[in-house]
């Protein structure tokens, strides 16, 4: 057994037992805080894409993709994508080795939970214009959508400058700083909103973050869709495996051949978004080149199998499936709160188009 397979049977074995999702969105936090302790502590999720020398196991962006899937199957709430993927990867990116070494380590034992600020209301997380102004060293503005931001303990704040883009790191308990939970179509991730009013800060990077945050949010799109390709992958396993149990007409509902295609359509669906995600994550590890084209291939490859296969989740098992008892409506939130996260899909096939990309590539 090579160790990417050793990693994917360790979280999923876990999370077969320990992760109930519609539980763990009633608590204070958001996520159970004993399952995090498991996965950070046990099996060190949160250190794969951190550096040795910052305490972390100096592994890639595939090992973290492996467990972001994992977690996507059972619509798992937890920091790790926020905290361990974007903000450190947005830490990592400023060069600044002294903010490294002071954060990096509690990020990666999970004892601390960081954020990146960044968009505005409107939702398209633009390296060239986040939501944040900067003069100086002093922060204004609101930012939306943070992942975990009111309960991060590092919070890390895009903002427009001068000369661009700089990412700033700020004082969580500084007086002008508020931070409000946001409700959203999917309770299983949760988003927060920033307000910063005249809060000091203390830049990180050195010159024009621009083509750093850039790089960050490809990234971002690699992890969101590993996520994505493992909710659909669950969405249309629990689909067949109802659709062996019920029946009409004295036979499996599956067996007849409208739902055969339907399901054999999702499945071709579900395999393009594998391999969508295979090709960004290759290029995140190896080929900085085509990341931001094989990114964007991967958010709206994702974005739309998701989206379909959960919509078919629920019209194949009809009405138990808008019921709170049944996970079925929770996939379907998933795939329509994820699509837009990081930017409309609509705004990454006109990126594909830019790219020479006929017809966007979809």
């Amino acid at each position: 057994m090579d160790e990417t397979t050793a990693l994917r049977e360790a979280v999923r074995g876990l999370l077969a037992k320990r992760s109930e999702p519609r539980t763990a969105v009633e608590t204070r936090l958001g996520y159970d805080h004993e399952l995090w302790s498991v996965l950070t502590g046990q099996i060190g999720v949160a250190a794969l894409a951190v550096p040795e020398r910052y305490g972390g196991v100096g592994a890639t962006l595939a090992e973290s993709c492996v467990v972001l899937h994992e977690l996507g199957r059972t619509l798992t709430p937890c920091p790790l994508f926020g905290s361990a993927v974007l903000a450190a990867q947005a830490l990592l990116a400023t060069g600044d080795t002294d903010a490294c070494a002071r954060l990096l380590p509690g990020i990666a034992e999970g004892s601390r939970i960081a954020a990146l600020a960044w968009s505005g209301p409107e939702g398209n997380w633009s390296p060239e214009q986040p939501a944040v102004q900067a003069d100086g060293s002093t922060l204004t503005g609101t930012a939306s959508y943070v992942l975990d931001g009111d309960l991060a303990d590092v919070l890390l704040v895009a903002a427009r400058t001068g000369e661009g883009t700089g990412l700033f790191e700020v004082d969580t308990a500084a007086a002008r700083v508020r931070r409000e939970h946001t409700p959203s179509l999917d309770p299983a991730r949760r988003l927060a909103t920033v307000d910063l009013a005249g809060v000091p800060a203390r830049r990180l990077d050195r010159g024009d973050y621009t083509p750093c945050l850039r790089h960050v949010r490809d990234v971002a799109l690699v992890a969101l869709a590993a996520e994505q390709a493992g909710a659909a992958e669950r969405a249309l396993e629990a689909t067949v495996e109802y659709s062996l149990q019920r029946h009409q007409f004295g036979r499996p509902i599956g067996g007849f051949q409208a739902l055969k295609h339907r399901m054999a359509d999702a499945f071709v669906r579900l395999e393009e978004a594998r391999s969508a995600v295979h090709a960004a994550v290759r290029s995140a590890v190896d080929d900085a080149a085509e990341l931001p084209l094989d990114a964007a291939v991967a958010k709206v490859v994702c974005s739309e199998a998701l989206r379909h296969i959960a919509a078919e989740m629920i019209q194949l098992h009809g009405g138990i499936a808008i019921t709170w008892e049944h996970d079925a409506h929770l996939y379907f939130r998933r795939a329509h709160g994820s699509a837009q996260l990081f930017g409309d899909p609509d705004a990454h096939v006109a990126a594909l188009a830019v790219c020479g990309v006929p017809g966007g590539g979809v």
